[in-house]
């Protein structure tokens, strides 16, 4: 049996994947452990997730705050100096103590966690990258060539601080294998990552129930749509959110919404189930009216909603996009920032969804694009064969047994000393434009295997 560590940023959209995958490898008898925030692992893998804390610490205050309004060059610069950068930085020591602990046969290592590969690629352990959103592949910043220079002059900073200073690997893309949670036939030809990209769809295996759902609620006679902005967007939607209900509760004699509404902007509007409690259990018990149209919670089951959806409102956020593909389900995307209009290109190149401007988007505008995607056929045939693919790329399965062939040997890391406290770094201006027991006898008799 091999080991496998699992090396996540405190993001849900990039430890779902994952969950599946550790679960498969879990039950074909592999140690699995996870390196990250252990309050949001746990929450998305089980209460039994063994998860080393990296960063040690990661408390509310102390997380940067982006702001809702910061687009384009403005919300590169802040993903990467203010968020992953310091993060990689914070991750380090955490990650290195999980290796030296759990002596992984094989780290996997998310793309906005590079403290994952650095480290491995340090301590001589083989890595393997995931790769939640397909964005890095297209060389979006090919046209901008200067901002590609300072990201790659952080990466090497970074390499320097808590990396080997000799390593020449690019952290987001392993040389061994890329896990992609998509298929070409909706990301295309890859413009990077070459030979080591495996196309392995979603991972759509059993999560843990993170909300309950009325589901007495649906209305079997009429359609169903949901709209979501994801978990990484609250704040920025309220005024899309509204938009929505408005074009929505507008067709209410042929369809009915679910609106995912973690900030309550449409709390208290009128003729809105579950406006007036803040929890699934108060919707299905007290705010559904026999009669309602919309429905608003915080969170949803999203998975299992899938299964009864007829069309999807969102950012086109990866996630989201593939699940809903996943179920043959077409979408309408509205994407805010980073990877989003990528991934939002993608779909509509497929045909299986239309696209909406999020900051321009009127009620209007939104029903007409909602209206197309359930009553012109094309979309739903688009996304029924994309969701093919998708489902025979293999998902958690197929990740699994990737990752299964990699480790064709162990390999003794290499003695390096501990990293010491990250300097302090030179400002650089971007361009315009616990402990098992077999894991401490291996740790107290280096004979088995060196720790480094």
């Amino acid at each position: 049996m091999s080991r496998y560590l699992f090396v996540v940023p405190p993001l849900v959209g990039h430890v779902n994947p994952l969950v599946g995958v550790a679960a498969e490898l879990a039950a074909r008898g592999h140690p699995v452990a996870w390196a990250g925030v252990p309050e949001l692992v746990r929450r998305l893998a089980g209460p039994d997730a063994r998860v080393f804390p990296s960063p040690a610490s990661w408390a509310e205050a102390d997380r940067p705050v982006r702001p809702a309004d910061i687009r384009g060059p403005e919300a590169l610069r802040f993903l990467w100096e203010r968020f992953l950068v310091p993060l990689a930085d914070a991750m380090a020591d955490g990650v290195r103590e999980a290796v030296l602990a759990f002596r992984p046969d094989v780290v996997v290592a998310d793309q906005q966690a590079p403290a994952g590969a650095l480290v491995a690629e340090r301590l001589g352990v083989p890595w393997a990258t995931s790769a939640t959103t397909p964005a890095e592949f297209t060389d979006a910043l090919a046209g901008m060539p200067k901002a590609a220079a300072w990201i790659d002059g952080l990466l090497r900073e970074l390499r320097s601080r808590i990396g080997d200073p000799e390593g020449a690997a690019d952290p987001r893309f392993s040389p061994r294998l890329v896990l992609a949670f998509t298929v070409q036939e909706l990301a295309g030809p890859p413009a990077r990552g070459g030979d080591a990209i495996r196309w392995v769809g979603p991972s759509l295996g059993a999560r843990p129930p993170l909300a309950d759902f009325p589901w007495e609620w649906l209305d079997a006679g009429r359609a169903t749509v949901l709209v979501t902005l994801g978990t990484a967007n609250t704040g920025a939607g309220g005024r899309f959110l509204t938009a929505c209900a408005e074009a929505l509760r507008a067709r209410a004699d042929r369809l009915q919404a679910v609106v995912v509404d973690p900030e309550g902007a449409l709390r208290g509007r009128p003729g809105t189930a579950g406006a007036c409690g803040s929890s699934p259990e108060a919707a299905g018990a007290r705010g559904v009216r026999p009669d309602g149209d919309l429905l608003a919670l915080p969170a949803v089951p999203q998975l299992a909603l899938l299964e009864h959806v007829d069309a999807v409102v969102c950012h086109a956020g990866h996630n989201t996009v593939v699940e809903a593909l996943g179920h043959g389900v077409p979408l309408v995307v509205a994407p805010i920032r980073d990877d989003q209009p990528v991934v939002a290109a993608q779909v509509c190149a497929a045909g299986a969804g239309v696209r909406v401007r999020f900051g321009r988007a009127t009620a209007a505008r939104i029903g007409s694009a909602v209206d197309a995607v359930l009553y012109d056929p094309g979309h739903r045939a688009a996304a029924r064969a994309v969701g093919s693919a998708l489902h025979a790329a293999g998902g958690a399965a197929a990740a699994a047994d990737h990752l299964e062939r990699m480790p064709e040997k162990p390999r003794t890391p290499e003695k390096h000393r501990t990293p010491e406290a990250p300097e302090r770094r030179e400002h650089r201006e971007p361009p315009e434009n616990g402990e098992h027991r077999e894991d401490r006898e291996h740790r107290e008799d280096p004979k088995g295997r060196e720790a480094g």
